[in-house]
């Protein structure tokens, strides 16, 4: 079992900063991706970044040149440094863990954190 614990969620208004963090806990493996999701009211869960234990990132669109995802392998955490927030950006973010063992992988997930940007 992997427990995920995050933080830094918050108010912020537009334009403004806001940098999340997920440790990870319990069952780690060495092989993993560490990602977070987000999903506003009334509408499903997306991808927003991933970043690979060995440290390949890949990102949604509409994080592109304002988020950035990083990890600290030492502390099994993983970090999302967003910039020039936007209303749209508003929803809960979840952070997910994703291990891989043999020819299989699971999911873990946080418990999420809200984000919400005013206009």
């Amino acid at each position: 079992q992997v427990q995920l614990v995050e933080s830094g969620g918050g108010l912020v208004q537009t334009g403004g900063t806001l940098r999340l963090s997920c440790a990870a806990s319990g069952s780690i493996f060495s092989i993993n991706i560490m990602g977070w999701y987000r999903q506003a009211p009334g509408k499903q869960r997306e991808l927003v970044a991933t970043i690979r234990s060995a440290g390949s990132t890949n990102y949604a669109v509409s994080a592109k040149g304002r988020f950035t995802i990083s990890r600290d392998n030492a502390k099994n955490t993983v970090y999302l440094q967003m910039n020039s927030l936007k209303p749209e950006d508003t929803a809960v973010y979840y952070c997910d863990y994703r291990a891989y063992y043999g020819d299989n992988s699971r999911d873990y997930w946080g418990q999420g954190t809200q984000v919400t940007v005013s206009s």
